[in-house]
């Protein structure tokens, strides 16, 4: 992953003493994900460019985590030491924080003057965010360009890349256009290579001192920063407004005694179909922080139990909030974390009575869905899947929703199948409930995904409501409950 600044302007190579790095020596630092370069691609009086280049090792980053194996490559094949993450923010912060500080013993004027700077970020991720680029860096002062990709060139049929080159100039401090990329970064990637804690509160608030509180897409940010914590988020906007923290912005900040009682009821419905189903094994698949988990361990009518996730930082929190280390023998062979992606076949999905797929399937790319179906129903084979998703008629009755909308290239299939595109469905706000979510279906959107899924691969499908239920719109969450044919 790759960030360059260049300082345009009078004696631009007075950036090394800003940065605290000579233009003239290429250094390298190391890092305990990897390895970090500093060089100038170009240097004189006019123009000087820093570029900072991270060399991610994935085998450092696999090495003792959690579902890790030793021997194995799976955990090693991964495509994201390829895009720029939270790991180029802690190398921010690392190589240049004398710079983030403001300090400069030779040239400390300078320091504290607006300059004419510009950053390019490149294969940021965007994931269908980029009118939200403009929104989140404009109002900081700065000019916004950014270019798209395709996902592979030799592929052109696979669509566009989730990343986006991007690029921002405008006259600011160097210790501000730090800060800024420092948190904004993980708020367009979403996956912090690191468990987001109570100390990330006072971080956010020390790096978006002075612009934060302020900004208009303060609640968008906030909530992205926190990587799903809707507490942490609360608990920093609190302490911005040094009071109950309402905020208009367009944040992800949602009724904070409705989400969680639905997310209860949504997990024991799950959990009494399973039962009734009379299941011995289960794989939650895409457990995030274990919730799922937790309540089949405390039934001891699940005796084989396993969980996965993309992130390992999810499987992390995960094993501390079972935790794993302080259980018996006994009920550590009960259950087993491992990490993994749910659009590719994986072995270890296989062997499991029945899957649980809880609010997974709107976060997977639309062009993706097949081989989501195909590794789950297929593959993996399980005598019972049961998925459950947002009902995207219900989104009239939320507020304050983030909106995500689609942009260029038309509208894309919610069902994922083959055939001609139709047109999503959209809310009274043209929003969805989540700023990860790629999409959101309607009742009969899903039941006609569901119904091709179960034909094409021997299921019977049945669907049910979870949560409040208005006689329009339908109720918060719809459940599809898949088994395999005799």
């Amino acid at each position: 992953m790759l960030l360059s600044i260049t300082y345009s302007g009078e004696n631009a190579t007075d950036l090394g003493f800003l940065l605290h790095k000579n233009p003239t020596r290429p250094q390298v630092f190391r890092l305990n994900f990897g390895k970090a370069y500093v060089f100038y691609p170009e240097a004189n009086e006019q123009r000087c460019t820093a570029a900072l280049l991270l060399d991610i090792d994935p085998i450092d980053l696999a090495r003792g985590k959690a579902g890790s194996k030793d021997g194995g490559l799976f955990d090693y094949v991964n495509d994201r030491p390829y895009v720029c993450s939270s790991f180029m923010s802690t190398a921010i912060s690392s190589v240049y924080g004398s710079a983030m500080a403001g300090r400069s013993e030779e040239r400390q004027e300078l320091a504290d003057s607006a300059l004419r700077l510009s950053a390019t970020v490149t294969m940021l991720p965007c994931r269908g965010d980029n009118a939200m680029l403009e929104r989140v860096f404009a109002p900081l002062g700065y000019s916004v360009e950014f270019t798209g990709n395709l996902l592979d060139e030799k592929y052109p049929e696979w669509g566009d890349s989730p990343c986006v080159d991007l690029s921002i100039s405008g006259t600011v401090r160097l210790r501000d256009l730090l800060s800024h990329l420092y948190v904004l970064i993980p708020v367009f990637d979403r996956r912090k290579h690191y468990w987001t804690g109570e100390d990330e509160v006072k971080k956010l608030l020390r790096h978006g001192e002075g612009w934060l509180k302020d900004h208009p897409e303060r609640g968008f940010i906030t909530s992205r920063y926190f990587d799903r914590s809707r507490r942490l988020a609360q608990v920093a906007l609190d302490r911005m407004d040094g009071e109950n923290g309402e905020d208009g912005s367009t944040g992800e900040v949602f009724d904070r005694v409705r989400v969680p009682k639905l997310n209860k009821r949504r997990l024991e419905a799950v959990v009494a179909v399973l039962r009734e189903k009379g299941v011995h094994s289960v794989i939650d698949m895409g457990c995030g922080s274990g919730k799922l988990l937790r309540m089949l361990l405390r039934d001891g009518a699940f005796g084989k139990i396993a969980g996965t996730d993309v992130s390992l930082s999810a499987l992390e929190y995960a094993a501390r909030r079972l935790r794993i280390d302080e259980m018996s023998d006994a009920q550590k062979n009960r259950v087993v974390l491992f990490q993994s992606s749910l659009t590719y076949r994986d072995k270890r999905f296989g062997g499991y009575d029945a899957a649980a797929c809880v609010e997974v399937v709107e976060h997977i790319d639309l062009n993706r869905l097949p081989a989501f179906a195909q590794a789950v129903f297929e593959a993996a084979r399980p005598g019972v899947v049961v998925l459950t998703t947002p009902n995207a008629e219900y989104n009239e009755k939320f507020v304050n929703m983030y909106q995500n909308q689609a942009q260029g290239g038309g509208a894309r299939s919610p069902l994922g199948l083959t055939g001609p595109p139709e047109t999503p469905y959209q809310t009274q706000g043209g929003g969805l409930r989540h700023g990860d979510h790629r999409f959101e279906w309607t009742r009969e959107q899903f039941r006609t995904w569901g119904d091709a899924v179960a034909e094409k691969y021997g299921y019977s499908a049945v669907y049910s409501d979870i949560g409040d239920s208005d006689e329009k719109l339908g109720a918060q969450t719809q459940m599809g409950v898949f088994t395999l044919c005799e």
